[in-house]
């Protein structure tokens, strides 16, 4: 009898040990997140804050259930559009052109800013078999003629990729202005690391492109 509680204990310790194994696994799928740190995020919520742990676990769930594209800009939202979109407040004839949400999510952490956006998910990359249609341009262009938009900022980032869809967003806008940011953005850097401050002055001294 005593012989089966043991062999039931461990049994039970092994499958503990299996589900928090998994769960640092699990947590390395972050980015940024190594082994040693997805250990003590693992530990830190199983020991100390359980109740923090539920509440992540059960809004991560609902996040997944419930997040979408917005059907205009393409920013992720619960939402058919996103509060941006729908805020009638905003200049709706501007819209400022990024690669990815984070960059909105920079852009808007500086307050300098009160256009609309659209989202690319990317930048042109033919190698990796990116292209116009999968950054939905032509959804852009359409959208240009028909809110009938004065002026297009680009803030792509300052790489040979993003250079390239600047470009090619700019030959391809016939109604609008086309300006991109420049000022502070150093050449190679990501826009989603750069600070509230530079982005701010990047976006006031934005020039116009003019291609030859």
């Amino acid at each position: 009898m005593e012989k089966l509680k043991k062999i039931r204990s461990n049994l039970s310790n092994k499958m503990k040990q299996d589900l928090v194994t998994e769960l640092i696994n699990a947590l390395t799928i972050l980015p940024g997140v190594g082994k040693k740190s997805a250990q003590r995020m693992a530990l830190y919520l199983l020991d100390r804050n359980k109740d923090g742990a539920s509440i992540l676990a059960s809004t991560l769930k609902e996040a997944i259930d419930k997040i979408q594209r917005c059907s205009s800009c393409r920013m992720l939202t619960s939402n058919s559009l996103c509060n941006i979109c729908s805020d009638n407040s905003r200049d709706n004839k501007s819209i400022c052109v990024v690669e990815s949400p984070s960059d909105v999510l920079a852009i808007e952490s500086t307050g300098g800013y009160r256009g609309r956006y659209f989202v690319l998910l990317g930048r042109l990359s033919p190698i990796d078999g990116v292209g116009p249609s999968e950054l939905g341009i032509n959804d852009l262009i359409q959208i240009i003629d028909q809110d009938e938009v004065k002026e297009i900022i680009l803030a792509t980032s300052s790489t040979v990729e993003g250079d390239a869809t600047a470009i090619y967003i700019k030959d391809h806008v016939k109604k609008a202005k086309v300006s991109r940011i420049s000022y502070g953005i150093p050449i190679g850097g990501e826009l989603e690391y750069v600070d509230g401050t530079t982005i701010a002055r990047a976006i006031e001294g934005r020039v116009e492109i003019n291609v030859d």
